[in-house]
């Protein structure tokens, strides 16, 4: 009687202390295992949206590059712009001497013409009757005849070429305007297409660096979820392996444990009682060791008289040459 109690008790003991442990162990994994699946899905979550702005990421650098190589392009064009705007302030200084020098010759015929209409004005105008009537001879009216025909024609030359040069300042003024409103136009169109290039290559950064940013926040959040994962489930397994030794581990001690058997082998052999005697074939102690297999292993006096430490030493010995084999509920 005693002895099957003592196997129901202990059965029981480490049926309830194995569940109480289990049902702590399992509670932990779950903990565990749902924040791990919650992180997983978080992960999810961001890598999509990771995805999205590495599309828009790479949009923004490519609208970037193309603004840096449009910015490029019109540079050069300025720089043309510049050369050629050189070159014709080098062009109009040139003119502007030419022109000088033709303001000079202009006033110069223009006094000279003013000169001969004066002159013309105080003497009169001879005609051909006029020297015919006067002359001498033939010979003098012949040479006042070639004379005057010198004079009309030299005053015919002296006021075309006033107005030629006229007609020249006033075209080279003209052409000289011209140019310096196209190139002015020109690089002002320059400058404005140059100035929006770089307002919008600004606007191409200024997104990407944003982009990269919010990126890079994510890619280390992600980093940082599956580190928490890879460390939940170690403390999984090392939750799901220390289960058994720590249910093992509190039936000891709830049994008076540790032992140096399994402990159900002590409950059913002595109910954990360092004391106990089978009167039938005198076993004793909590290992109900035979006296003979005491003494074998160089035990003294009786094994229930024998102290606790003394005891699980010998059955240490005992379990390490023979194992559960020497106990009847082994």
């Amino acid at each position: 009687m005693r002895g099957r109690r003592s196997t129901l008790l202990a059965a029981s003991a480490v049926v309830f202390v194995c569940a109480a442990a289990a049902g702590s162990a399992l509670g932990a994994v779950g903990d565990l295992e749902q924040k791990s699946t919650d992180a997983k899905d978080r992960i999810e979550q961001v890598s999509q949206s990771l995805s999205q702005n590495r599309a828009g990421l790479d949009a923004a650098q490519a609208k970037s590059e193309a603004a840096a190589s449009r910015e490029a392009e019109l540079g050069g064009l300025i720089a043309n712009g510049a050369e050629r705007s050189a070159a014709l302030d080098s062009k109009v200084v040139s003119s502007e001497a030419e022109l000088e020098q033709s303001r000079k010759r202009l006033k110069r015929a223009e006094k000279l013409l003013a000169d001969r209409l004066v002159a013309m004005y105080m003497a009169g105008t001879p005609d051909m009757v006029d020297l015919a009537l006067g002359a001498g001879d033939f010979g003098v009216l012949a040479s006042q005849r070639e004379y005057l025909l010198a004079i009309q024609e030299a005053d015919q030359r002296l006021a075309e070429r006033v107005r030629s040069v006229r007609n020249d300042f006033r075209d080279q003024t003209a052409e000289l305007t011209l140019l310096k409103s196209r190139v002015d136009v020109q690089n002002a169109e320059l400058a404005s297409a140059q100035a929006g290039i770089t307002a919008a290559r600004a606007a191409a950064d200024s997104t990407a660096s944003q982009l990269a940013s919010v990126n890079d926040s994510r890619e280390s959040e992600i980093a940082s979820l599956k580190s928490d994962i890879n460390g939940w489930q170690q403390q999984i397994e090392k939750e799901q392996a220390a289960a058994p030794a720590e249910a093992e581990a509190q039936v000891d001690e709830q049994l008076g444990g540790p032992y140096s058997i399994p402990t159900y082998i002590v409950m059913c052999e002595s109910g954990g009682n360092y004391a106990a005697v089978n009167p039938s074939s005198g076993a004793g102690g909590a290992y109900q060791i035979m006296p003979a297999t005491w003494e074998a292993y160089g035990g003294t006096g009786l094994p229930n008289e024998a102290s606790k430490a003394e005891q699980d030493r010998i059955a240490a010995l005992i379990y390490a040459d023979s194992g559960t084999a020497p106990w009847v509920c082994g």
